[in-house]
């Protein structure tokens, strides 16, 4: 099938939208992609809506801004696959297939609830093409952590190279989720800790840009070490997967323990960019293996400074995933066409090993046009 995979992230910077063809189990292509980058507006609006989700005890509710944010990022998901298609010339009559991961606003698996916005049926009557949405939801009902859900993604993909086993691909957006691949062996994955979304946090509350561009403000601070060991002592990095995150999980805490007010900008990104370094490598003792390979998607494999303490830390070669073949951008997006795919054919989504779920379990809901 060809398929159009969505995916908005919690660094809600914005859409990204991604050409694959897949028959849901094998990768035949990658193909090409865009971001289309929410205004200030629109993640102002999404803001607001992450923290209205708070009010959320069942999964249709739709407090304070929610329900005007779900039509906003429906309508722009339908606006991000246009372009995509209009710059290669084609029509939604020429894919079969969207997936559509939504935003994520509130995520609590122990409560058995976790919420994407976006309609799925609006979205399929706009482009006129059948769309596959409400991935996670059925993970967590049987029990599962619900995140992360690309692992299945992932081996299909590192099973084309030749890499040393065990291979992690460590995606970074606002949360840093990880696979673990090392043969024939199910695929371990987790969320390993913060990714983006403190340090786009903190430099938005300093200087009202929302990320460090190529990890520059970092790059000139000095790293706390001893505020980073405060925040290693959260029992969470020493759960062992699966185990997952919601966007601000540790927001909180992080400003507790670092005391992040009283630092300099320079000094608080650098510290923060070691943070999510640190609680990657926090997960290798937790493994059956250490990863011979580390391979870095999501924003974060822009983050020079990122990755080069990621290669301090891990003590081995990052690569990113577009050094091997792959679109570190659209990684993700790829892997929610892949997963629509999957859906559709009614195979598993997630498994023990990556979510907790107490046995393989297939997900998403089909709207059609």
């Amino acid at each position: 099938m060809r398929v159009v995979g969505l995916m908005s992230g919690t660094s809600m910077d914005g859409i990204d939208a991604a050409l694959i063809d897949t028959d849901g189990e094998e990768v035949q292509w990658l193909g090409a992609a865009l971001t289309l980058p929410y205004d200030a507006p629109t993640r102002a609006l999404l803001v607001q809506a992450m923290e209205d989700a708070r009010g959320i005890n069942h999964r249709t509710d739709r407090p304070g801004v929610l329900r005007e944010a779900e039509i906003r990022i429906t309508d722009l998901h339908a606006q991000a696959v246009r372009r995509l298609l209009d710059q290669l010339r084609l029509t939604p009559s020429d894919i079969d297939l969207v997936g559509f991961h939504g935003q994520t606003v509130f995520h609590r698996p122990d409560a058995r609830l976790t919420v994407q916005i976006g309609l799925g049926r609006r979205l399929a009557e706009s482009l006129g093409v059948p769309v596959m949405a409400d991935f996670r939801a059925a993970d967590v009902a049987a029990g599962g952590q619900g995140a992360p859900l690309v692992p299945v993604f992932h081996r299909a993909l590192v099973r084309r190279l030749a890499l040393p086993h065990p291979v992690a691909v460590l995606n970074v957006g606002g949360v840093a989720n990880v696979t673990v691949i090392d043969g024939d062996a199910p695929p371990v994955a987790c969320d390993t800790g913060p990714g983006n979304a403190l340090i786009d946090d903190f430099l938005f509350a300093r200087t009202k840009v929302p990320f460090d561009a190529d990890g520059r403000t970092a790059a000139r601070g000095t790293v706390d070490e001893a505020r980073i060991a405060e925040v290693l002592e959260h029992p969470f990095f020493r759960q062992p997967p699966p185990k997952s995150l919601d966007r601000n999980d540790f927001r909180l805490f992080v400003g507790e323990r670092m005391g992040l007010s009283g630092m300099g900008l320079e000094d608080g990104a650098a510290t923060l960019t070691a943070l999510t370094a640190a609680t990657v490598a926090a997960l290798v003792p937790l493994l059956a293996r250490p990863p011979a390979s580390w391979i870095v998607a999501g924003g974060g494999a822009r983050n020079p400074t990122l990755l080069a303490l990621l290669s301090a830390r891990l003590e081995v070669e990052v690569r990113t995933a577009d050094a091997v073949g792959w679109s570190a951008d659209a990684l993700e997006a790829h892997a929610f066409g892949y997963l629509a795919a999957r859906a559709l054919k009614g195979l598993p989504l997630t498994f023990p090993t990556t979510t907790g779920a107490p046995e393989p379990v297939t997900g998403g809901v089909l709207f059609r046009p």
